[in-house]
């Protein structure tokens, strides 16, 4: 063995003291990506998560752009940091972050940092169910994870915040296509929701393109011609994507979501908020009963299931707490380097 191979096989790397490293465990949701930062991102100050998501905005949105964006994430990156709750009775606080900045809700996160909170004995387990309460920036959610005898997680579910229908058939025009309908709702984000037949566009991934560029065209005319105005908090009053919706590839799931948010990002996955402004949508359009579940998949093909877990009122509106369900796998666990001295130590954008 020559000196090169037997130097490589007997070193390490040696860290400068004036790079930060920040550690995260990476995973998906129904394909959709979650980075999870574990250590290494300054201490946020506040009293509460929504003053959290003002300090990582305000102070550090480089660090953002730096864990999601390339070299080290790309457009579709999503992410999370952990923060102290609200209050003592809830386990931990989260705020999401992906290629444009906050987002206010993210399913496809609880149920990924629910996994991870039981695999790394973040709490002690209750049999058959353990339950997480998770202050996020729409509210507290109820998540739980359902155990077998051998404490393996072999389902997620969580109770979102209330989600309601706020307008159906709102209407907007488009260039080259002309009138279109969409119904208005939240489910911990406001979405405008359309039936993707009036677009002429199939949801399968050869029309991702396509898909991302008519989310966007669609998101700036909503809000264009659209206020958006939660009844209790300023900060969630932003439109935060579009969802197309078509028949299901599989005659066994009730319909297809693809929902595009952000900065033109494509969930690989349903989208848990998403799916619980859908069962609002349904609900209110007595489209489904009591009870009833429904399955609903991805461009990935992935699927959650979602039903009506509670009604109530919500400020001035008829409101549902929908319980959506999926499943959520590690796919690494990494420690971040960002040498000052490096030109692209914040990321940059690309598409």
């Amino acid at each position: 063995m020559n000196n090169t191979i037997q130097n490589r096989l007997n070193t390490t790397l040696e860290i400068p003291e004036n790079f930060l490293q920040i550690e995260t465990i990476d995973m998906h949701t129904g394909g959709e990506p979650l980075r999870v930062i574990l250590n290494g991102f300054p201490e946020l100050k506040g009293n509460s998560v929504l003053e959290y998501r003002k300090d990582a905005m305000n102070n550090y949105d480089h660090l953002r752009k730096a864990l999601m964006w390339e070299p080290r994430g790309h457009t579709d990156m999503y992410g999370c940091i952990l923060v102290p709750p609200n209050s003592e009775e809830a386990d931990f606080g989260i705020l999401f972050i992906h290629n444009e900045g906050y987002s206010t809700m993210c399913g496809h996160a609880i149920i990924a940092i629910t996994k991870l909170a039981i695999q790394m004995g973040w709490k002690e387990k209750s049999y058959p169910t353990t339950e997480f309460q998770i202050d996020a920036p729409c509210g507290r959610i109820h998540s739980f994870a359902q155990l077998d005898e051998n404490g393996k997680v072999i389902d997620i579910s969580f109770h979102c915040v209330p989600s309601y229908l706020v307008a159906q058939d709102l209407e907007i025009t488009l260039p080259e296509i002309g009138t279109i309908k969409y119904d208005l709702a939240f489910g911990g984000a406001y979405y405008a929701y359309l039936d993707a037949k009036q677009v002429g566009l199939g949801l399968i991934p050869e029309n991702n393109r396509k898909l991302i560029e008519l989310g966007i065209q669609i998101k700036k005319e909503v809000n264009r011609t659209q206020d958006i105005n939660h009844p209790f908090e300023e900060d969630l009053s932003f439109l935060y994507g579009t969802i197309f919706i078509d028949e299901a590839k599989d005659k066994n799931n009730h319909s297809r979501n693809v929902c595009v948010f952000a900065d033109g990002e494509v969930d690989r996955s349903p989208t848990g908020s998403g799916v619980s402004g859908r069962i609002a949508i349904h609900e209110a359009k007595k489209e489904i009963s009591d009870e009833e579940i429904i399955k609903i998949e991805s461009i990935t093909g992935s699927v959650f299931s979602g039903k009506v877990h509670q009604k109530i009122t919500f400020g001035e509106y008829r409101a549902v707490i929908p319980e959506v369900s999926g499943s959520a796998y590690i796919t690494g666990k990494h420690t971040f380097l960002i040498d000052p001295e490096d030109p692209f130590r914040d990321g940059f954008f690309l598409r």
